[in-house]
């Protein structure tokens, strides 16, 4: 499940790495930014880079200065350099015809780890766009930041502007204007399934006007506006409806897309006839990602470079509308939505946002799933490993948003636990015993850009330093379960109830899958017959109870070894551990 939320977006997984780029959001002013040399600078409404980006920096040049001058840009809390290749874009305006120098600077250290010069020739009167790459060698920390530079002799007395400066190391699968490669890469080692986007809370904005706007998102970065997001920093929408897309396409995942419902997070809510227009907007999204391109939408994706329709089967209706005021009204804007979509789009999955009976239709239509979320303590989760096997079979679940928050004594986690991720492994395992109604589950939040972040824990986390990436101890849980999936859940045998060990057998073809978690503060032997197999392998993640990964210093991984024996496997689960056996 990914919003933008802790940086995760701009400064996390989007490729681009300066801050502020766009002058985007209700009070943007200088932030990260800093003059180089004899010059002032200012944000400049007066020259608008484009209807989207409604202002540039002005680098203004004192009369008679010499040598380089310019401008830094220092990210979100520093810029990451990489050993790698750049490209880099931006737009200026004015009168000058010369060499731009751009570099990557140690902010503190002064060390150039790279220098690049461009040769432009400027308009007084349009803006003119340049893009370029460069090599750069590797900062050990993350405290740098970006700089262009010009010759002051030539703009004396004088000013440039420039627009909309954007930097990328390499990306996913080499997306133009796509996802960091490092980041991506480390969260497709999960071989997630899904991704549910834009949100969560950044769908849907304090008011009706402050939502995600999908067709705000599209097209070209420069003909973005942007928003003040929901998560108290602005939203560049660089990742936007299309990118998200290819991010599904690149990692073999099933989007699923959230629409807003009517209801915001300011207390307003929408509804009745007042919803049609917004329900003609869902319905010109799905156009524009399901029509061929005769259609208005259609052609405005091919437009965009999308000539095949996106593969969207399954759209889920707001977000969390059983809370914020939202319940007495969603059965009838939830109805209003639904109708509109199956009228014309039959075959297309739609989810509601809750499964709170108060708040549906007291009849769900047939192929309805709806969705639930938790945010629990490690023994809440325990409690609720039998959740779903009492549960009515007539609408599937989703458990959209999960991840253990708070210890058993009600204090905040900040860094996911060992114990609190057993207890999710807990959880996980009764989701999987009950994969005939749980479709679909994802932890949440994805990311965070550490010291960036408004809530936590989140599953995985960086910083603007090199090899940053950490993976919580939910992440290693995650992984362990997304890697190893039986396609069939088997029955199990056992001479104990479940507790302090609960697990989960699935079969795929030849390989046997067992799952399982201590949720316990004493060792346990568990021994394993599956008749007919003889070797695999065990991969065993375990801790102390209130162990952590943190940034630069990841302790706790899965340890793999190998087994045999003839149809009996012995398994060894210290204390507060999940472990997976997959043997043929």
């Amino acid at each position: 499940m990914f919003e933008d939320i802790n940086n995760s977006g701009d400064g996390g997984i989007h490729g681009q790495v300066l801050k502020n780029n766009g002058f985007q959001g209700t009070n943007p002013g200088l932030t990260a930014y800093a003059a180089i040399g004899n010059v002032n600078i200012s944000q400049d409404t007066s020259n608008p880079l484009s209807t989207a980006i409604t202002s540039s920096l002005k680098v203004s040049v004192t009369s008679g200065t010499t040598g380089y001058v310019g401008f830094a840009n220092t990210g979100y809390n520093g810029v990451p350099v990489l050993e790698t290749t750049y490209a880099n874009y931006f737009w200026i305006k004015g009168t000058y015809s010369g060499t731009i120098t751009l570099q990557l600077v140690g902010s503190e250290s002064g060390i150039v780890y790279a220098s690049h010069n461009i040769t432009v020739d400027s308009d007084p009167t349009t803006f003119t766009y340049y893009e370029t790459s460069f090599r750069s060698t590797e900062s050990p920390d993350g405290n740098n930041e970006w700089q262009l530079l010009f010759d002051a002799t030539e703009v004396a007395g004088s000013s440039l502007n420039f627009g909309l400066v954007q930097l990328f190391p390499p990306t996913y699968h080499n997306r133009y204007n796509g996802l960091r490669d490092d980041v991506a890469s480390f969260l497709a080692e999960i071989e997630p399934s899904f991704l549910r986007f834009p949100g969560g809370n950044n769908l849907e904005g304090a008011s009706p006007g402050d939502r995600w706007k999908w067709n705000e998102t599209i097209g070209p970065v420069v003909d973005r506006p942007g928003r003040e997001g929901d998560w108290t920093y602005p939203n560049t929408d660089a990742l936007g409806l299309d990118e998200y897309l290819y991010w599904c396409e690149d990692m073999g995942m099933t989007p699923i897309l959230a629409v807003w419902s009517g209801l915001t997070l300011g207390g307003g809510i929408i509804s009745g006839s007042a919803l049609g227009p917004y329900v003609d907007d869902i319905l010109n999204e799905l156009e524009y990602l399901l029509g061929n391109t005769s259609t208005t939408y259609g052609a405005l994706r091919a437009k965009n470079g999308r000539v095949n329709p996106w593969p969207v089967s399954h759209i889920e209706v707001g977000n969390e509308d059983n809370i914020s005021g939202g319940c007495g009204t969603y059965a009838s804007r939830f109805t209003q939505i639904y109708e509109a979509i199956h009228d014309q789009y039959p075959d297309i999955t739609v989810i509601a946002s809750t499964t709170s009976s108060s708040c549906l239709p007291a009849t769900l239509p047939s192929g309805v799933w709806t969705d639930i979320h938790h945010y629990e303590s490690p023994n809440t989760f325990v409690s609720l490993f039998n959740e779903w096997d009492n549960w009515s079979r007539d609408h599937p679940i989703f458990v959209g948003e999960y991840a253990s928050t708070t210890g058993n004594d009600g204090s905040t986690t900040y860094w996911s636990n060992m114990q609190g991720s057993c207890g999710e492994a807990v959880y996980m395992i009764g989701l999987e015993r009950n994969s005939d109604i749980v479709k679909m589950a994802s932890f949440a939040p994805l990311l965070e850009h550490f010291d960036l972040a408004e809530w936590s824990p989140d599953l995985f986390g960086l910083d603007s330093s090199p090899d940053s990436i950490t993976g919580s101890t939910s992440y290693y849980v995650q992984k362990l379960f997304s890697t190893n999936r039986g396609s069939t859940v088997l029955p199990v045998t056992s001479d104990s109830a479940f507790g302090p060990v609960y697990w989960v057998a699935s079969v795929d073809k030849s390989t046997y899958y067992v799952k399982l978690a201590n949720y316990g503060s004493s060792e346990e032997l568990v021994t394993i017959e599956i008749e007919g197999t003889t070797a695999g392998t065990v991969q065993l993640l375990s801790g102390e109870e209130l162990d952590s990964n943190y940034p630069h210093n990841v302790t706790i991984t899965p340890q793999r070894s190998d087994v045999s024996g003839s149809g009996s496997f012995n398994v060894t689960l210290p204390a507060w551990a999940v472990a997976v056996l997959a043997v043929s």
